[in-house]
């Protein structure tokens, strides 16, 4: 699907510049892994696949080269960072440290019609896993998290996550798309448990038991690459 067909499905797109309409499709296909780790992105390609023109696509690399979710490798060459052992670790390291206090945080805010809503999508999640369906696995998984991040009202600690998140997005992907989505581990369950109860000791340590496992099933998945480098 092509911009100009995501801005008339999306209401959401109403009123937004088209840069950062760009920006946010092209952060998408990152987030998601519809790029992946090692692949080249070209502004001429990009124009073509947004149907936009190339100032906006210009625009959107710069910002997500800055973010780092986009490498700049030379002779106007751009493309996918491919994660190292220690790319993993220090994401690891870094989510270990914002997230769990983002659920923390959150304990303290969330409604019970948040806590519903979170079950909700847990649940989407679980139907996604039965199905195989490594986008709709990916986007509620995101999804998920960034409802919790937005409950801890913490904007400079969500925008920190949000940019790991941008860095380890295709490499999920490809450890979908190499094992499938039935073994994917997640804490979700003991995180709304702990919201339920008001617990944020409880929601911190699930939240990172939660990226452990994540990153430990990242790290497993791309031993074999990770070895040979």
């Amino acid at each position: 699907m092509n911009l100009r067909a995501e801005h008339e499905e999306s209401a959401d797109s109403a009123g937004v510049p088209v840069h950062e309409q760009v920006y946010r499709a092209l952060r998408k296909k990152v987030l998601f892994g519809e790029l992946e780790p090692g692949q080249a992105v070209t502004i001429q390609g990009l124009t073509q696949s947004l149907d936009v023109g190339m100032t906006p696509v210009r625009e959107a690399l710069r910002r997500l080269t800055a973010e780092g979710a986009l490498e700049f490798q030379g002779n106007r060459r751009i493309c996918v960072p491919v994660l190292d052992r220690s790319a993993i670790d220090e994401l690891t390291v870094a989510r270990r440290a914002l997230e769990p206090e983002l659920a923390r945080m959150a304990t303290a805010r969330i409604t019970s019609a948040q806590v519903a809503a979170l079950r909700d999508c847990d649940a989407r999640l679980d139907r996604a896993i039965a199905r195989g369906d490594v986008r709709g696995y990916l986007e509620e998984n995101h999804d998920f998290h960034a409802a919790i991040n937005g409950i801890a009202q913490a904007p400079i600690l969500t925008a920190l996550v949000e940019g790991l998140w941008l860095r380890f997005g295709p490499s999920l992907r490809v450890v979908c798309g190499l094992f499938g989505t039935r073994n994917l581990p997640d804490m979700h369950k003991d995180l709304i448990n702990a919201f339920e109860l008001g617990d944020p000791v409880a929601a911190a340590r699930a939240m990172e038991g939660d990226v452990v496992q994540g990153m430990d099933q990242i790290r497993a998945g791309l031993s074999d690459s990770i070895d040979t480098e």
